[in-house]
């Protein structure tokens, strides 16, 4: 369900551009022309996503390949093709670029649609290292566009209810985030549980590294004053549980399997904490939202809930009509905050080696 505590209060799954003021919930209908550097599956879904979202339109795709340009035009209905990134950058017909090639190319890429004055959506992750995500910001400030990093969790409505709680105090000071997938995933919920103010005190790790292709992992990062985050790097190739609890001192949030793109969230804020231990162990009163995917984004063969693209992508119609540079859903010090606690993570593990 979702919940209003009184006619009078907005939504709690209000994106949190609109709920801050800062936009208007109209401005998905601002007329924006996407250039897509990339032709591969990513790339591909978020065609299918824009779609759906009614002020844009898919203006320009550009590959390595002509024949994989134009293949990916014809199957999208998109004007122009290209074999040269230079070229859609500085096509007239582009407002917005999205950047869905490799990570190792992410950086050039950006930069190049930055430099010629284009709005930037990044796949994440955005960079390799935070000096290089700096360089990347530095370059949409000079030419007064937009970096947005493609953080695309943040922008479910699932996540959005729960921020609204973390906020609002709902569940008192945190004290523990638990999240499994990958390191960017789960260091993202980091962020979203502690906030992207205070750098954790140490960080220890075992398993893979981010940097990795496959195996399980782990972090443990110590922010002090008894408040934790415990990480789990999944085996991909296995049954695995993918959950962010979020547990404070007045109650717990759980974004349900899939945490990465939840379309559930438990809220649990009982009138006494422990619950279970001090009501003979009965289970904690809990709420549960359920948030579906919209049904009006077509996309064969997606991957769980990637439908939800379409968020992320209104939110940025919305915030370019406003003329902000980011969006408060995953802004700079976040994405910043996020890819240093992935090179944390890094340097722990070669140390445990």
């Amino acid at each position: 369900m979702n919940a209003q505590n009184s006619r009078l209060d907005p939504p709690p799954e209000m994106p949190r551009d609109i709920r801050l003021g800062l936009t208007k919930a109209k401005d998905v209908a601002f007329p924006l022309r996407w250039g897509l550097i990339g032709a591969g599956n990513i790339c591909r879904q978020w065609a299918e996503a824009l779609k759906a979202c009614k002020g844009a339109t898919l203006s320009a795709v550009a590959s390595r390949s002509i024949e994989s340009a134009r293949d990916f035009a014809r199957q999208h209905g998109i004007a122009q093709f290209y074999n040269d990134y230079a070229e859609l950058v500085n096509s007239a017909d582009v407002d917005v670029v999205y950047v869905g090639t490799p990570d190792r190319l992410r950086k050039e890429h950006c930069l190049l649609a930055l430099n010629a004055g284009k709005h930037v959506l990044c796949e994440k992750d955005i960079a390799q290292s935070v000096v290089d995500a700096e360089e990347m910001y530095a370059a949409a400030k000079t030419n007064n566009v937009m970096l947005q990093d493609g953080v695309w969790t943040r922008f479910f409505p699932a996540v959005e209810h729960a921020r609204m709680l973390l906020e609002s105090g709902a569940i008192g000071d945190v004290v523990t985030v638990q999240s499994d997938l990958n390191p960017l995933y789960t260091s993202q919920a980091v962020t979203l549980g502690f906030g992207a103010d205070k750098p954790p005190l140490k960080v220890t790790a075992f398993g893979n590294l981010p940097t990795e292709g496959g195996g399980a992992g782990c972090a443990l990062m110590d922010f002090g004053d008894n408040k934790y985050a415990i990480l789990t790097f999944v085996e991909f190739g296995s049954e695995f549980r993918e959950v962010t609890e979020i547990i404070g001192t007045h109650g717990r949030l759980t974004l349900e399997d899939p945490g990465h793109c939840p379309t559930i969230l438990t809220v649990r804020t009982p009138s006494t904490v422990p619950y279970r231990y001090l009501h003979s162990n009965a289970p904690s009163p809990s709420q549960r939202f359920e948030y579906p995917i919209p049904d009006i984004v077509r996309m064969p063969d997606a991957y769980p809930n990637q439908q939800g693209f379409l968020y992320q992508a209104e939110a940025i119609h919305r915030c370019i009509a406003a003329g902000l540079d980011q969006c408060p859903q995953f802004t700079m010090q976040e994405s910043l905050y996020t890819l240093s606690l992935l090179t944390q993570i890094n340097t722990a593990k070669k140390r445990a080696m």
